[in-house]
């Protein structure tokens, strides 16, 4: 089988914009996807795989009852946030939620084991670079500015914070996701003001993420795929707004913004210490146009960018896909 004729699986639920708009653009470049969510598997979705001694990865086909693909001739896998597995009714627990956990194991394992196999991104990898505080670490190494940070469930350290800091500060979850707070009720947990002198001890009921407040001129979410990087410019119109975008998207204008050569290497070292492909970061540009990292999140929303923006982020992910170096 020739290179071009190679599929690549896309792995994400059946109502997702940004992999519809990556599965249009390898499409438009005659490239084969077989299209997936794991939550398919093991019902109507069948993986069989085989690894012989001596072989140098796994052989055998994933199969959705109209489509096929043999695994040794995936080209990449673009892993965008499916659902986990959907095990029949019929099953009981605890043994239900058991099957659950082998199934979405043997999914992402043994695509994991296929060799020189590109991802955007690899879950195993995605939960790593996730988290926050090392984030912060990695950032400082990289070169990039970051808010001066602490995290605590201690009402003296959260005050001796403010004291050093003196200046407005922030508090942000450690930990993204949202609560449930009824049958058809989520409530996001958005950054938010604190004020130092409300500080009490119900700080000790959990552990706190507090900042420094940076004063902002616009925000960037930079988007960044195999090597090309792409600059949102987003400027905000409401306090709401200037303190967490996510909060208030009625008073956001939308916009590009050139990426300072500096910022765009040290986010491409960034991804490469954690061994991924894809980011969506989130940056401040102060009035004084220093970039303060704020966080990446390895599997974040980036269709928005492209339509607000028309910046060709999806086209960046089909070539990577495709194998396209930059």
């Amino acid at each position: 089988m020739t290179k071009a004729a190679r599929p690549v699986l896309v792995v994400a639920e059946q109502l997702d914009a940004a992999a519809d708009m990556v599965v249009d653009q390898l499409n438009q470049r005659d490239v084969p996807v077989m299209r997936f969510d794991v939550a398919e598997f093991p019902q109507q979705l069948t993986l069989t795989g085989s690894h012989l001694p001596q072989e140098p990865g796994w052989g055998g086909t994933i199969d959705d009852g109209r489509r096929t693909a043999r695994l040794e001739e995936v080209r990449a896998v673009y892993w965008r946030r499916p659902a986990r597995p959907l095990i029949a009714g019929t099953v009981p627990e605890p043994y239900a939620t058991w099957a659950q956990n082998q199934a979405d194991a043997a999914i992402l394992n043994v695509l994991s084991a296929l060799p020189g196999v590109p991802w955007l991104n690899n879950p195993n990898a995605d939960r790593v670079a996730a988290h926050k505080p090392q984030q912060l670490v990695a950032a400082t190494r990289c070169g990039m500015t970051v808010p001066r940070s602490i995290i605590t469930n201690s009402p003296d350290a959260a005050r001796n914070f403010a004291r050093e800091v003196d200046g407005p500060l922030i508090c942000k979850p450690i930990l993204g996701g949202r609560l449930d707070i009824g049958e058809e009720r989520r409530l996001m947990v958005a950054t938010h003001r604190v004020d130092p002198a409300e500080f009490d001890d119900s700080i000790r009921t959990t552990a706190h993420y507090f900042q420094a407040d940076i004063p902002k001129a616009y925000e960037v979410r930079l988007i960044a795929v195999g090597g090309q990087v792409f600059g949102g410019k987003l400027v905000t119109t409401s306090e709401a707004a200037g303190i967490d975008w996510r909060t208030d998207y009625g008073h956001i204008e939308y916009d590009t913004v050139e990426i300072p050569d500096d910022v765009a290497t040290s986010v491409r070292w960034f991804l490469a210490s954690y061994g991924i492909a894809f980011g969506a970061f989130d940056f401040a540009v102060t009035p004084a146009g220093q970039w303060v990292f704020f966080e990446n999140n390895p599997a974040g929303t980036w269709g928005w960018v492209e339509n607000r923006t028309g910046l060709p982020i999806a086209a960046a992910h089909a070539e990577y896909l495709m194998g396209a170096t930059v």
